[in-house]
């Protein structure tokens, strides 16, 4: 599992409309990086349409925005369409990148695991480095610290 300081692992996924997003296309930009369990729920809808609202606030600290989950590429568009999302929607069916980043699995009574994303978020700086982050965090939490990570994430540098 990633985790605070590391370089982030690279993937490629398909977005909404099938095209392959590597994440390592971003370096020189902040990227945010979520999870969410199934699109169209309560949840997942508070999380990513408080990403679009903060989009013009994200976009002013040169941050990208990429929503990760199981969900179809299909279903993924027609939630970006419905809910005018601005940022791409990346389909990890097999859920191999959700695995590699800890965050498949929701814990239900501590004693099982369901077979969904767990709701996460990651921050990369421009170098690739995991400058934020928290795997099983509530909607408008993870929105609230991914921003203030964006906007004052660069800490200086030992010369």
């Amino acid at each position: 599992m990633p985790q605070i300081g590391q370089l982030a692992p690279d993937f490629q996924l398909p977005n909404q409309d099938g095209k392959l997003i590597k994440l390592s296309d971003f370096r020189g930009r902040k990227v945010i990086l979520f999870a969410f369990p199934k699109a169209n729920t309560m949840g997942c809808n508070a999380q990513a349409c408080s990403f679009r609202d903060e989009f013009p606030r994200i976009q002013t600290a040169d941050a990208v925005v990429l929503g990760i989950s199981a969900d179809s590429q299909a279903t993924l568009k027609g939630w970006k369409q419905s809910k005018k999302l601005p940022y791409d929607l990346l389909s990890d069916p097999d859920h191999r990148v959700l695995e590699a980043w800890n965050a498949w699995g929701q814990p239900l009574l501590g004693i099982i695991s369901l077979p969904a994303a767990t709701r996460s978020f990651w921050v990369i700086d421009e170098d690739g480095r995991i400058i934020d982050m928290q795997v099983g965090i509530s909607p408008a939490e993870s929105v609230r610290r991914a921003l203030a990570a964006v906007e004052g994430s660069r800490a200086p540098t030992a010369s």
